[in-house]
């Protein structure tokens, strides 16, 4: 069976997904309140009525006026399913939105850019509706992995990733700046690119193990960093959070 898949959002990430899924033959309901992305739905509930499954791809802030907006029209057999990177807490209230109205709830978690994949965008799943997401768009060429039962699972896992990924975006935004202030541009690249390169479970271990045995010594050490960013006239945000870590493992409080 094709499904029927409404689109609450088409920006960016929500408008890929609609052209992917109606060139693989799908009926799309697209709504957006700009008429610029080319809606063809008057309300988020006229595109929402009737279908299989409620993609909502807008925002985190916007994820729970979307969620009412549909309401009225939710049915069982139905799939509410939320794309929006948001907390577990979010997600469990949206959970909590569409229960009474008998239809399944679906926290998804992108775990990748969409304009690079559309639809074969690695994806995580969790929530009454999990299952029945993954069956409908899996066809599609969308790679989904049902994490559990409890929605916000989903979004407890990419959060955690995003520590990873966004806080190691954050270093090397702190280090290149620091490099370029220092006239060491090529140096810093260099070095970052090496403990890239020999990334594994050694180094992550070294990494925990080294931060604890020489807290004292490494505290030291990253407060002379501090000094000379600002010297440098570069934020220090980073290496000051780091400090802070290092100073809590120092003193016995992590």
């Amino acid at each position: 069976m094709t499904p029927t898949i409404a689109l609450l959002g088409l920006g960016e990430a929500g408008g890929r997904f609609a052209r992917d899924l109606r060139a693989a033959g799908v009926t799309v309901h697209g709504y957006d309140p700009l008429p610029e992305t080319g809606p063809d739905a008057a309300t988020a509930a006229e595109a929402a009525a009737g279908t299989d499954v409620i993609l909502s791809q807008n925002s985190a802030a916007d994820a729970a006026d979307a969620a009412r907006s549909v309401v009225e029209v939710l049915r069982p057999g139905q799939t509410f399913a939320d794309l929006n990177t948001g907390s577990p807490q979010l997600k469990a209230e949206l959970a909590g939105i569409v229960a009474p109205t008998g239809a399944a709830f679906a926290d998804v978690a992108l775990m990748a850019p969409v304009p690079g994949k559309g639809i074969g965008t690695p994806t995580l799943a969790s929530g009454s509706g999990a299952t029945r997401f993954a069956e409908l768009l899996r066809p599609f060429g969308m790679p989904v992995e049902v994490v559990g039962e409890e929605p916000g699972a989903a979004a407890e896992r990419k959060l955690l990733r995003s520590i990873v990924w966004k806080g190691l975006a954050a270093v090397i935004l702190e280090a290149t700046a620091a490099g370029d202030a220092a006239g060491k541009a090529a140096f810093v690249r260099s070095e970052i690119l090496g403990v890239l390169a020999e990334a594994d479970e050694a180094l992550v271990e070294r990494m925990l193990t080294g931060s604890r045995t020489h807290a004292t010594r490494r505290t030291h050490e990253m407060e002379a960093v501090g000094d000379m960013l600002r010297d440098l006239g570069v934020p220090s945000w980073m290496s000051d959070g780091g400090t802070e870590w290092l100073r809590a493992l120092r003193d016995g409080r992590a």
